[in-house]
């Protein structure tokens, strides 16, 4: 298997560990690309110009980090998916795509996109999607899978990007993200 990724993308982080998680490490070939840069390979693989993008050893290229994530569970054998793993898996995506949204705006427009509609409501659903994080009951559990890497690399990109988003008024959810960050494949993955 392949991975396309890039060293500072919180998607292509969270498929890495994801997969380092399962078992894959070994297995697992990583392509360095720049999705910025009209990369030929990553074009190949994925016409929308995203990482990641995973390569199966069928030769089959998934993009979408959720249907990666998702594919790799269900290759390593994972539990079936309850809908509160999903819920949470989506709740970190979602932290994920508005720190990224909003890192992506300011880099084209500056800071005077967080005043504007769409800014605004990115740099909301990141508080309201902290608050819903702290909350969630499936967050401590002892059986973690993508869902509990997705939030974990989300608080990371949170800190690593958007450093003035002070998020250490949820208490449950720094406790949760120093334990995930303790782990063998967040070391590995490290954004640089």
């Amino acid at each position: 298997m392949q991975l396309l990724l890039n060293q500072t993308s919180p998607y292509a982080r969270a498929a890495r560990v994801t997969a380092l998680e399962a078992g894959f490490g070994e297995r697992l070939a990583l392509v360095w690309s720049d999705p910025w840069n009209e990369d030929a390979r990553l074009l190949a693989a994925n016409p929308a110009n995203k990482v990641p993008v995973l390569i199966t050893a069928e030769g089959i290229a998934l993009g979408e980090t959720l249907l990666i994530c998702v594919y790799l569970h269900q290759l390593a054998g994972g539990n079936p998916l309850a809908a509160e793993r999903l819920q949470l898996a989506g709740l970190g995506q979602g932290l994920i795509d508005a720190a990224f949204g909003t890192v992506i705006a300011r880099k084209q427009g500056g800071a005077a996109q967080d005043e504007s509609v769409l800014g605004a409501r990115r740099l909301d659903a990141i508080e309201r999607l902290l608050a819903r994080l702290e909350e969630h009951p499936e967050r401590d559990a002892e059986d973690i899978d993508f869902g509990h890497y997705l939030v974990a690399v989300g608080l990371d990109y949170l800190s690593f990007r958007l450093p003035e988003i002070d998020w250490s008024a949820h208490p449950q959810l720094v406790a949760f993200h120093q334990r995930l960050l303790a782990r063998p494949s967040f070391a590995a993955t490290s954004f640089q």
